[in-house]
C-alpha cells in the first residue's frame, strides 16, 4: 500500500485544552508545499452577525528556530574580565 501524501493538506480539531478565552477554539496542523505548520482557529461573529473562523498559521519549527537565533545574539553589554 502506498504511503499517504499529506502535502497541501491539513486538519483542525476542537481544542479540548483551551486555557483562556483568548485561546484558539480549534487547533491542528497543515502542510503547504512540503513545509509543516501549526494552524489555530477562533470562532468569531462579524458586526453583521455572520459567523466565521479567524485563522493563524505558524511554522512548526518557529519556536526552535527563535531559540537558536536568541542564543546566537551578541551580549548587549561588554563584561570586563
Amino acid at each position: 500500500m502506498p504511503k499517504y501524501d499529506d502535502t497541501n493538506r491539513g486538519a483542525l480539531f476542537k481544542n479540548t485544552r483551551k486555557e483562556s478565552d483568548k485561546g484558539p477554539d480549534y487547533r491542528g496542523s497543515l502542510n503547504v508545499d512540503g513545509e509543516d505548520y501549526w494552524i489555530a482557529a477562533w470562532l468569531k461573529e462579524s458586526k453583521e452577525g455572520k459567523k466565521y473562523m479567524s485563522l493563524a498559521v505558524t511554522l512548526k519549527d518557529a519556536d526552535r528556530d527563535e531559540k537558536q537565533h536568541e542564543s546566537r545574539k551578541e551580549p548587549k553589554e561588554d563584561i570586563p574580565f
